[in-house]
C-alpha cells in the first residue's frame, strides 16, 4: 500500500513540474505592425538566419528557435539576451553557429527585428 501510494505521489509530482515547466510566451509583433527598420530586420534574417532558426516558434531547426528571445531571461547559452550578447553571437559565432558578417545598418536592423519575436 505504502509503495503505490509513492508511486502515485511521484507520477503526480513529475506532472505537477511538467505543467509549471510550460510557459507560454509573448506573440510576436505582427509584420502589419513592423516598423521599416524591423521589416529590413525580418529581409536579413530571411537571408542568413531563416535556414538554421525559427523565428516564432523555440523548436529547433538546425539552431535554436527564436521566439520571445529578447524577452527571456536567458538565451539557450544561459547569457542574457542583451543587444551586445546578440551582436556577439551574430558576428562572431558560438559553438556550432558560425559568426554573420552583417553592415551595422544590417546589424541594428536584425536587433530590431529580433526584438519583435
Amino acid at each position: 500500500m505504502f509503495v503505490r501510494s509513492f508511486l502515485m505521489i511521484c507520477a503526480f509530482s513529475a506532472s505537477a513540474l511538467g505543467l509549471a515547466g510550460c510557459r507560454s510566451l509573448p506573440p510576436s509583433k505582427p509584420a502589419s505592425e513592423w516598423t521599416p527598420q524591423e521589416a529590413r530586420g525580418a529581409a536579413v534574417y530571411q537571408a542568413k538566419c531563416a535556414r538554421c532558426h525559427y523565428p516564432t516558434s523555440t523548436r529547433p531547426l538546425n539552431g535554436p528557435g527564436l521566439q520571445a528571445l529578447t524577452k527571456l531571461k536567458a538565451m539557450p547559452s544561459g547569457a542574457p539576451p542583451t543587444d551586445e550578447r546578440l551582436t556577439a553571437v551574430i558576428l562572431h559565432g558560438r559553438q556550432t553557429m558560425p559568426g554573420t558578417p552583417l553592415t551595422d545598418d544590417q546589424l541594428n536592423d536584425m536587433l530590431a527585428y529580433l526584438h519583435t519575436l
